[in-house]
């Protein structure tokens, strides 16, 4: 276990409290939990290449943890009806078919890297923005309607592209 596992790892052990504060109104300290998460995706993968601590556990557990995170929030903001249904649908089904195909590939022995791409890393940041400054809306009773229709628009434009690019690549991989 290196450092960047222990904080990928707390960001997974994060997800109940944050959920938990949601679903209670804490919507305050659900947003400071999304935001220590978000620093704390950035914080490990800084640390994991910086001081050359990249593991094979780590390249799992990085992005098992964003998909918690952001399945949890997606569908705990959904249940207060704080996002659009069919936006929580995207991102959910997204990471569903991924893990997926993941698991698939895995099944039929072949060989899988979990390195990121770029447009993924892009909808991550997206989603966690969206989540955050729902959060940081609702709890200041505050609605930006016109900016949150265009940060939905790009988080589903990067979240297809993005399902799609692995798509692609678990086609060829298969191939």
């Amino acid at each position: 276990m290196t450092w960047p596992n222990f904080i990928s790892l707390g960001r997974i052990l994060s997800v109940p409290f944050i959920i938990w504060c949601i679903l209670s109104n804490s919507l305050l300290w659900a947003f400071w939990g999304m935001v220590l998460a978000g620093l704390s995706d950035i914080l490990d993968g800084l640390i994991a290449r910086g001081m050359h601590l990249r593991t094979v556990l780590g390249s799992y557990l990085d992005p098992i943890a964003d998909k918690f995170l952001l399945v949890g929030v997606f569908i705990a903001l959904g249940l207060k009806a704080w996002i659009p249904l069919w936006l929580i649908i995207l991102v959910v089904f997204r990471d569903v078919l991924i893990v997926g195909g993941m698991l698939l590939l895995m099944m039929l022995d072949k060989p899988i890297t979990s390195n990121p791409i770029f447009i993924s890393k892009v909808n991550t940041f997206l989603q966690i923005s969206v989540v955050s400054l729902t959060l940081l809306q609702g709890a200041y009773n505050q609605n930006y309607k016109t900016f949150n229709q265009i940060l939905f628009t790009l988080t589903a434009m990067t979240t297809i592209l993005s399902g799609a690019a692995y798509v692609k690549e678990g086609i060829k991989r298969l191939n």
